[in-house]
């Protein structure tokens, strides 16, 4: 390509473009945009920079001058004010539906070390531009990568005048801030200005790293830090190629609240561009049980086939057999709660004598999925993998085989494997054969493989282990990471039928859920909620409201509420607004109750054909955190066609009786039904502009309570 006095303009489609405006070489100015955002980069003098963004219909440009990026490289700080050779700039699509421009640098000395490419993508109709960097190591050694800020941003919004709406977006911080794994979304937002930007992280666990104010107004999405609890590290063989993460912004303007952003453009976004795995099936799930509460590993043949039959009379669709069908190659039965018996997964033949395909050949005519727990980390002492393979194992910083979940051996006599090894393949080769030979549908995958959510103990995560595919203790949470995401890809292109449940445990901290994972595995066990309504429900509520929806709500699998709870009904309706899991005993229901909750059942799935509303989760306009004494509500309506869906409203002992419910997403000049579930009772027909505007009422008399709607477009054609 010739840069010398040239200008031109190339129309990527209707809506996105990508431009170039060059006297000469060291002087280039190049722009990508779509309807709604710009972006413009200057290559000067051989920088490359961010010269500003801004949004289309705004005078305001939030995003200034900026140096785009920086890392260190064998301890050398880069950044795009660094010196680089513009190498080559090129059009393409990603595979999300996106299209944008790579750039390529070269370091600017006579004998250049690395090489990076950076990626930035416009999408048609929405202000968000998503970004990462490919790095290649142009050295004749070993190079490492650390501290690496993929959005290195210098804005307008003033620090004093700016919320920092962090931890899921859902609580808010004022002036310097730096934000952890419980950070895939921030959002700055400038009062004085009514305008903020999104900052979306999809880097994966505990690597991740969002930060604002840390100079002057400035933003940062990326990796942490090498000083940091669990530091990024990434080495490089010579002409090794590593590409981050990706990160992505979104611009908004006009707006008062800055969770606006993630309640529409960011939900946009996930929904229709990033795509997590759950949204991609077909087929999502709407109900689905689990042993674990309250049989915990005390579990045998019979005692599934009861528990199964009774389940399937309520409508159940997943059927899961939590930890304690499993045995080593011993043969010996568990007969402690729980840590037993883990690594070499085979069927306990004294609790199930004919093994598991007949159970799972029951479960299946009773017309629900079979599913099983498993810890795919985790290996007792007394297993034949362990024995065979302690090279495996993760070490601590003595040198022993360490156990991530807790403190110490003692405390469960298991130790940690790690995906840094054969392990990966190892355990794969498990629920390979389990799909395979089983028939097994539903994969809840748990406990640490890099860090622990219970230990304070900071030394006790990642693997001192050598000989590994990590290089030392600060590349291991890289490598165990993508290695575990790798594992979940790879069971999805030989099992794709296969639904992967990774539980927080697995993600690593309390309750953590991210893009990343999201990305990979269809559903995140969240917790173990075991309280009974009306406390159990409200704690489903909040959590749902917590992670969503900056997390897709089919994602979250919020255990442990029981369907033997005489208020259970509260608690399912709580449920619907995620992906609805159950446990308890279900033979302790009469048969009426039975009846009720496979009607429910029945209700969903049909709503679920009729509009896919498990793809879609938004806030209700006027209602925020579930808590006591208030109303609280979600819809979860199809934005996309806006033929319909559900909406749920819930009293938490609020004092008030009724409510006016509003709804958004609806065409406004088109009549909606709007029928109470699961009955179909009419509860009014209006225009989408009138449940928009003036809303409907909502009447609950008891203390505790909820109800479901369905919202339904009459005229669809």
């Amino acid at each position: 390509m010739n840069f010398k006095f040239i200008y031109f303009s190339i129309l990527i489609c209707s809506s996105l473009s990508f431009s170039q405006n060059n006297k000469n070489q060291k002087n280039s100015i190049f722009e990508i945009a779509n309807a709604s955002v710009s972006r413009s980069f200057n290559n000067r003098q051989n920088n490359w920079q961010t010269a500003f963004i801004h949004l289309k219909d705004s005078k305001d440009t939030l995003v200034g001058k900026s140096k785009d990026f920086s890392f260190l490289w064998n301890g050398k700080r880069y950044s795009g004010l660094s010196d680089w050779t513009l190498v080559k700039t090129t059009n393409f699509k990603d595979e999300d539906g996106g299209k944008g421009l790579s750039v390529t640098l070269k370091e600017k000395v006579v004998n250049p070390s690395v090489e990076i490419t950076i990626f930035y993508v416009v999408y048609s109709d929405i202000p968000v531009i998503r970004k990462w960097i490919q790095f290649k190591n142009l050295a004749s050694k070993e190079s490492n990568l650390e501290d690496l800020t993929v959005e290195d941003l210098s804005t307008n919004l003033n620090k004093i005048d700016s919320w920092v709406y962090h931890n899921y977006a859902r609580m808010k911080h004022l002036m310097k801030y730096e934000g952890d794994w419980d950070d895939p979304l921030v959002v700055v937002h400038d009062h004085s200005k009514r305008a903020g930007i999104a900052l979306g992280n999809e880097a994966v666990g505990v690597l991740k790293r969002t930060a604002f104010h840390t100079t002057e107004n400035n933003v940062e999405i990326g990796l942490t830090k090498p000083s940091s609890t669990y530091p990024f590290r990434k080495w490089l063989a010579p002409n090794e190629t590593w590409e981050s993460y990706k990160t992505f912004i979104c611009l908004y303007s006009n707006r008062n609240d800055g969770f606006d952003v993630v309640n529409n453009e960011v939900n946009t976004f996930t929904t229709q561009y990033m795509k997590p795995q759950v949204l991609k099936l077909n087929e999502k799930p709407t109900f689905v049980y689990n042993t674990w509460y309250p049989f915990r590993t005390h579990i045998n043949d019979s005692l599934i086939r009861s528990v199964a039959k009774s389940a399937a009379a309520c409508g159940i669709e997943e059927f899961v057999i939590d930890d304690g069908w499993q045995v080593n190659a011993h043969g010996k039965s568990s007969i402690r709660g729980w840590g037993e018996n883990y690594g070499d997964w085979h069927v306990d033949k004294t609790k199930f004598p004919n093994g598991l395909k007949p159970v799972f050949d029951y479960i299946k005519s009773l017309g629900m999925k079979p599913g099983l727990w498993i810890s795919i980390a985790s290996a007792t002492k007394d297993s034949k993998v362990y024995k065979e393979h302690p090279e495996w194992f993760v070490k601590d910083e003595e040198g022993k085989i360490g156990n991530l979940h807790f403190n110490s051996e003692q405390d469960q006599g298991f130790y940690t494997a790690s995906f840094g090894t054969e392990w990966k393949d190892y355990i794969k080769d498990v629920i390979v054969r389990l799909v395979k030979d089983y028939g097994l549908a539903y994969a809840k995958l748990d406990l640490a493989v890099v860090s622990s959510p219970y230990v304070n103990n900071d030394s006790i995560a990642g693997s001192y282990a050598k000989g590994h595919l990590y290089k030392d203790h600060s590349e291991s949470f890289l490598v165990l990471y993508d290695r575990l995401l790798q594992f979940f890809d790879e069971l999805h292109e030989e099992v794709p039928e296969l639904f992967i449940d990774c539980t927080f445990e697995t993600a690593g901290k309390l309750h953590m859920m991210d893009y990343a994972f999201a990305k990979h595995a269809e559903g995140n066990w969240l917790s173990n909620f075991e309280e009974a309504s009306p406390v159990g429900p409200l704690r489903v509520r909040q959590m749902a409201w917590w992670r969503s929806p900056v997390m897709p709500a089919a994602s979250l699998v919020i255990g442990n509420l029981p369907m033997d709870d005489p208020n259970f009904m509260f608690g399912f309706k709580s449920l619907v607004g995620t992906l609805p899991i159950v446990l308890g005993d279900p033979r302790k229901l009469s048969e009426e109750k039975k009846n009720l909750i496979h009607s429910w059942a029945t209700w969903l799935k049909d709503k679920q054909k009729k509009y896919d509303y498990m793809a879609y989760r938004k806030d209700l306009p006027g209602f925020g955190e579930p808590q006591e004494g208030m109303w609280d509500g979600w819809q979860r309506i199809n934005f996309e066609t806006k033929k319909g869906g559900l909406v749920g409203v819930f009293k938490q002992g609020a004092k008030e009786p009724e409510r006016t419910v509003f709804i958004n997403d609806l065409f406004s000049d088109k009549i909606y039904d709007l029928r109470k579930a699961p009955n179909g009772e009419l509860v009014c027909q209006k225009t989408g502009k009138d449940l928009m505007e003036n809303g409907f009422p909502v009447i609950i008399t008891e203390s505790y309570g909820g109800e479901i709607f369905e919202i339904e477009l009459l005229d669809s054609k």
